[in-house]
């Protein structure tokens, strides 16, 4: 479950010189006023007001390590706000409350200003606790109603460096060295399309497009190499790769590919048979297991009714199991409040043997299910196991 706390005063600010004693009531809510805390702003009167901006004011922070809570959220985006020079409302905190939701890692951070929030955009990417997490607009975000009340783009003047990021770069991702990488395998976790990318060197910024509603790929992603002189070499190696059933467009995202220069060309051969090794390893289900995950099968739309879902589970049971001894079938569905869930859209298959598992993977690969190709690949079984359905 997720949870998330108020802004309390300090006790200075409350009549007596003690906070009331509430442990014990509500163990998710922690006051951050608190001896040895860091000191908050107080909510100010216009609470009307508050209310009308806040879908402007909060920020969707995804991606968060299993670490991450409120407390620690609110100070690491305090501090990097400040260090930038965010902090546009004035002296004090900009971060007023967080919300977090531990099984699908993310947060809403809610800003003390729209101003602020909108400079917290250009955060896209930096590192918390050692992994990257995207910094994006909540769903509710209304574009029009916002652009009458605050700013809806970071301030230009913002020190970005400061904390490790490019000016003006969403975590240095935009630029004439900005890669589009097309054509790949919606199966492809983040992990495997890093992994590729990286052959040939560390990135400087990286998205793998996905949709809003289901959290699934959509089958590109964007990208920009530490060294730039790479970038020219990783296009010229990747594009046209097949992988899977899927060929790969790989070119600077503003411009048309450009060919590498003659003392790249060594260096482009030792990458290209890299590419060729990494090809190999992910080739569809290269590597069988007791986990068949199958995409292109159902929609959200189809998973919101009750009695739709319990059908399409009987009719996914009865299928699966003409192909051995099935275990389990999980067909993760939409969040009725809209946030993003991840693996919806997708079937995921267990059998007692990886035999049972292979013959369900070669049956159903390539059939017609609303007129779309199913594809069936194998699935690693301890992400199964634990849950985890972004693969």
């Amino acid at each position: 479950m997720g949870s998330t706390f108020p802004v309390i005063p300090t006790p200075s600010q409350l009549p007596g010189s003690s906070l009331p004693n509430i442990g014990g009531m509500f163990p998710n809510m922690l006051p951050f006023g608190v001896a040895g805390q860091f000191n908050p702003l107080v909510i100010q009167p216009q609470a009307m007001t508050q209310q009308a901006t806040r879908h402007a004011r909060r920020v969707y922070v995804g991606g968060l390590p299993p670490s991450a809570n409120e407390q620690t959220v609110a100070i690491y985006f305090n501090q990097v706000m400040a260090a930038i020079g965010g902090n546009t409302a004035g002296p004090g905190d900009a971060v007023l409350n967080v919300y977090i939701n531990h099984d699908k890692k993310f947060a809403f951070v809610e800003m003390r200003s729209v101003e602020e929030a909108s400079n917290a955009m250009a955060l896209d990417g930096i590192m918390f606790e050692g992994a990257p997490v995207k910094v994006r607009r909540p769903t509710d975000y209304n574009p029009s109603l916002a652009a009458a009340l605050g700013p809806s783009q970071p301030s230009p003047n913002l020190n970005l460096a400061a904390v490790g990021l490019t000016a003006g770069s969403n975590g240095g991702l935009e630029g004439p060295d900005r890669i589009f990488v097309g054509g790949l395998p919606y199966y492809f976790t983040e992990a495997q399309v890093r992994e590729l990318l990286e052959s040939f060197g560390p990135l400087r910024g990286f998205d793998l497009v996905k949709d809003r509603e289901t959290g699934n790929s959509k089958g590109y992603a964007f990208c920009v190499y530490q060294d730039l002189t790479v970038t020219d070499i990783a296009c010229a190696a990747l594009n046209g790769i097949k992988m899977g059933d899927k060929t790969l467009t790989v070119r600077r995202a503003n411009q048309g590919a450009s060919q590498p220069r003659p003392e790249q060309e060594s260096i482009l051969l030792q990458a290209q048979q890299q590419v060729q090794l990494q090809k190999l390893v992910y080739q569809v289900g290269a590597l069988p297991t007791k986990v068949v995950c199958l995409t292109q099968v159902v929609t959200a739309d189809e998973l919101k009714d009750d009695e739709e879902y319990e059908d399409i589970m009987e009719d996914m049971r009865l299928e699966a199991g003409k192909y051995g001894n099935l275990v389990k079938v999980i067909i993760p569905r939409p969040d009725p409040s809209g946030q993003p869930v991840v693996g919806v859209g997708k079937v995921f298959l267990e059998y007692a043997d990886i035999d049972g598992a292979a013959k369900a993977k070669t049956a159903l690969h390539g059939r017609k299910f609303g007129g779309n190709p199913v594809v069936a690949v194998c699935y690693a079984e301890d992400k199964f196991a634990n849950g985890e359905y972004d693969g």
